[in-house]
C-alpha cells in the first residue's frame, strides 16, 4: 500500500437519466487526514464517458473499469478545508452535471485515540437477541425478512436502542468494552439476523436503527468510559450488495467455471511450505457460503474500497476497536495492506482478527511481528488474534477430574507453554465461548463450580478477555443438537412482556432467579476486582505444572503478586507452600477476592474440590 492513503467515492444511481447521483460512498470525509489522497469511485449508467474536474483540486489519475457504469477519479486532497466542494462531470468540455461533496472537521487527537487491551474486558453480543428497545423498527419495508421471534433461525427485533438502554447492566457488570456482531445492513431473504452476508457498507440495518443510532450508542458509552469495538467482515459481502448485482470488474470478486465453489476452509495452506497451489486457492478465493461472495482483495479498487469504509467508521462513529471476522481467509497480502492502512491512521487503535486455528504456531503466524510468520517474509500487521487453543481446552477440561499427563489442568499449563511463540502475549483475546460454540455452561451442565474455575481462569491470565452474552446468568445453548438459534437465545428481560427481567437483580420481583444471581455476582465481583488490578493485566505470567489436577500460577509485576489457585480435582487438595515459595517470596497473607477471606501464606493450607481462589498477596 502506498504511504498516502486513497479514499473510494462510489457515486451510485440505477435506472435514473444522466446528471443524477443517487448515493455517495462514503457520503464525506474529513480534512486533516494523515493521508491526503482521494479515489471517487462514481456508478451510474455508461459514467465513464464523462470527464471529470474538480475546481481548486488536483486530480492525478482517472481510471476505468471493463464495466462502463464505473469511473475511478483520484485527487488530492492537501490542504483542503471543511466544506463543500464540487464535482464537475463534463462531455465535450460541457459540464453535464454536477455533485457537491462534504469535508468534516476531525474530532481533536482523532488520530491517537486508544484501542481496547488487556485492561479491558470485552462483553460480546448478538444485537438481535440482546434487547428490543425500539419495536417500529423490528420489521422494515427497505429489507426482506420480517421480525418473527418464535423463529430460532430469523429475526427477534434487538437493536442498537436496546443496547443503549443496558449499558448500565454491562457497567456494573464490570465490562468495560463492547462486541457486537455486525450491525450493517443484511437484506438476505433468511437468517439475515447474523448479519455477515451485508448489502450495504455503508448503512446500519434498519432494524437495528440508524447510522446516528450507531454514532450514540458510541458516544454514551464513552461517558461510561467503556469501549466500543465494530465486527468488520473483509473476506465476504451479502449477495444483495448492490454492487454484487452489478460488478464494477470481473475480478471484483473470485469467479469460478462452475459458478460457486466452497472454501476448502483449510487455513494452513496460506503459509504451509508444502501446500499445493490448488489447494491454496481453494481456501483464500473459496466462498464461505453461498449468499456470501468471495472478495478479491489482491484488486486494488476493492481493497481501497474496505480501507475507505473502515477508516469511515473509525472516523464517524469513533470506534475503539475492530474484530474481524474470518480474517485469515482473505488475500493474505491484500489484508495485511488493509491492517497496515488502518494502523498507520490510529497507532494506538486495536483490531484483534478471527484466526480460528488449533496450533499456536499457525495461530502466531497471523499476529504482527511473528517470527513464524517471518519465515516467509509475511508481516499481517494484526495486533491481536483469538486464543483458539486455549478456548479448545476449556472446552473440556472441567470435566476430567481426575488428572493424567494428558488430561485435567495440564492442557491449560501446555496451552501457556507456548506462549513464546507470539510477539505480543498480552494482546491476545482469551474467552469461554462465542456465538458460534457451544455455550460453555452448556458444556458443564449448568455446574456453577466449573463455571467458576473457568472462568477464574479466563479473568486472570494474560491477555484480554472476552465474555459472551448471558454466561453470566448461566444461560445455555447447544449448537451441535439444536442449531446456531439455541446458542444465541434471547435475553431474558429483553423484550417487553418476557416472563423474567434477567437485566434486574434476585431481590428485584421478576428479576434473576438464585441461581442465575449466584452466576452474576460471582462475574460481577471478580470482574469489578480485575478492573482495578493493574498487575492482572499486564503482569507477568508465572505458572507451575500441575499435580493432582491442581493448578498454581502467580501474575506479578514489581509492586503487587497475585496467586491463582484452581482445584479440579474432586477431591479437597493440600497446597504445599514450600513449591510455590518462588512466586511467594515473603508475602504472609493472601486474601481471596470470591470469599472475602484470608490465608496464611507462610503455611500449608487446603483448597476444597472443584474450586478456585484468587489470593492478593500482602
Amino acid at each position: 500500500m502506498k504511504s498516502k492513503l486513497i479514499i473510494l467515492l462510489s457515486c451510485f444511481f440505477i435506472g435514473l437519466s444522466y446528471g443524477q447521483i443517487e448515493k455517495i460512498e462514503p457520503p464525506f470525509w474529513w480534512s486533516d487526514m494523515n493521508h491526503n489522497q482521494l479515489q471517487l469511485l462514481c456508478y451510474g449508467k455508461e459514467i465513464s464517458k464523462y470527464n471529470v474536474q474538480i475546481e481548486g483540486v488536483t486530480i492525478s489519475d482517472v481510471t476505468k473499469t471493463e464495466n462502463p457504469n464505473y469511473l475511478f477519479v483520484t485527487m488530492d486532497t492537501k490542504g483542503i478545508k471543511p466544506g463543500n466542494i464540487s464535482i464537475n462531470f463534463k462531455e465535450n468540455d460541457k459540464v453535464i452535471f454536477s455533485q457537491p461533496y462534504e469535508f468534516r472537521s476531525r474530532r481533536e487527537n482523532s488520530s491517537q485515540r486508544k484501542g481496547f487491551d488487556s485492561s479491558d474486558v470485552i462483553y460480546l453480543i448478538m444485537p438481535d437477541r440482546f434487547a428490543n428497545g425500539d419495536p417500529n423498527n423490528d420489521s422494515h419495508p427497505e429489507t426482506v425478512e420480517k421480525a418473527d421471534r418464535s423463529n430460532p433461525g430469523g429475526r427477534h427485533g434487538g437493536d442498537i436502542q436496546g443496547v443503549i438502554d443496558h449499558l448500565d447492566y454491562l457497567k456494573n457488570l464490570g465490562a468495560t468494552a463492547l462486541w457486537s456482531t455486525p450491525l450493517l445492513e443484511d437484506n438476505e431473504p433468511v437468517y439475515s439476523y447474523h448479519t455477515y452476508a451485508q448489502s450495504d457498507l455503508y448503512k446500519i440495518d434498519p432494524r437495528y436503527g440508524t447510522n446516528e443510532d450507531y454514532k450514540r450508542l458510541a458516544t454514551e458509552m464513552h461517558k461510561l468510559d467503556m469501549k466500543l469495538i465494530m465486527d468488520y467482515v473483509t473476506n465476504h459481502w451479502g449477495s444483495k450488495h448492490w454492487m454484487i448485482r452489478d460488478l464494477p470488474a470481473k475480478d471484483w470478486i473470485h469467479q469460478w467455471p462452475e459458478g460457486f465453489r466452497r472454501s476448502n476452509y483449510r487455513m494452513t495452506t496460506q503459509f504451509d511450505t508444502n501446500a499445493s497451489k490448488v489447494d491454496a486457492k481453494g481456501c483464500m478465493d473459496g466462498w464461505f457460503d453461498t449468499t456470501m461472495p468471495d472478495m478479491n482483495q489482491s484488486n486494488p479498487l476493492l481493497l481501497n474500497y474496505i480501507i475507505q469504509n473502515a477508516i469511515w467508521w473509525i472516523e464517524y462513529a469513533d470506534l475503539d476497536g475492530f474484530r474481524v471476522d474470518t480474517y485469515s481467509y482473505n488475500d493474505k497480502q491484500g489484508i495485511a495492506q488493509w491492517t497496515k492502512a488502518i494502523m498507520d491512521e490510529y497507532p494506538n487503535f486495536n483490531i484483534v482478527g478471527e484466526v480460528w486455528m488449533h496450533d499456536q504456531a499457525q495461530m502466531s503466524y497471523w499476529q504482527k511481528d511473528s517470527k513464524i510468520g517471518a519465515i516467509d517474509n509475511f508481516n499481517s500487521n494484526l495486533p491481536s488474534v483469538m486464543d483458539f487453543t486455549l478456548h479448545d481446552a476449556l472446552m473440556v477440561v472441567f470435566n476430567e477430574d481426575e488428572g493424567a499427563w494428558d488430561k485435567g489442568m495440564i492442557k491449560v499449563y501446555e496451552n501457556f507453554t507456548n506462549d513464546f511463540l507470539y510477539p505480543d502475549i498480552h494482546n491476545i483475546l482469551v474467552f469461554p465461548g462465542n456465538h458460534d460454540t457451544n455455550r460453555i455452561n452448556e458444556i458443564y451442565q449448568g455446574d456453577i463450580d466449573k463455571y467458576k474455575m473457568a472462568m477464574t481462569l479466563i479473568f486472570t491470565t494474560r491477555g484480554i478477555p472476552q465474555i459472551y452474552y448471558g454466561d453470566e446468568l448461566g444461560m445455555l445453548g447447544n449448537r451441535d443438537k439444536k442449531g446456531d438459534g439455541d446458542i444465541r437465545r434471547d435475553f431474558p428481560g429483553g423484550w417487553k412482556g418476557d416472563k423474567q427481567n434477567a437485566f434486574l437483580s434476585s431481590k428485584t420481583k421478576g428479576g434473576r432467579t438464585n441461581d442465575q444471581e449466584a452466576f452474576h455476582s460471582f462475574t460481577k465481583k471478580v470482574l469489578n476486582w480485575r478492573k482495578n488490578t493493574p498487575v492482572i493485566h499486564s503482569g507477568k505470567l508465572l505458572q507451575f505444572i500441575p499435580f493432582d489436577n491442581v493448578y498454581v500460577y502467580f501474575r506479578y509485576n514489581q509492586e503487587k503478586s497475585v496467586m491463582i489457585v484452581i482445584n479440579n480435582n474432586t477431591k479437597e487438595q493440600k497446597i504445599d507452600i514450600a513449591r510455590f515459595k518462588e512466586g511467594l517470596k515473603d508475602f504472609k497473607i493472601g486474601t481471596d477476592i470470591i470469599t472475602d477471606s484470608n490465608i496464611d501464606v507462610t503455611e500449608d493450607f487446603t483448597i476444597k474440590s472443584k474450586t478456585s481462589m484468587i489470593l492478593e498477596l500482602k
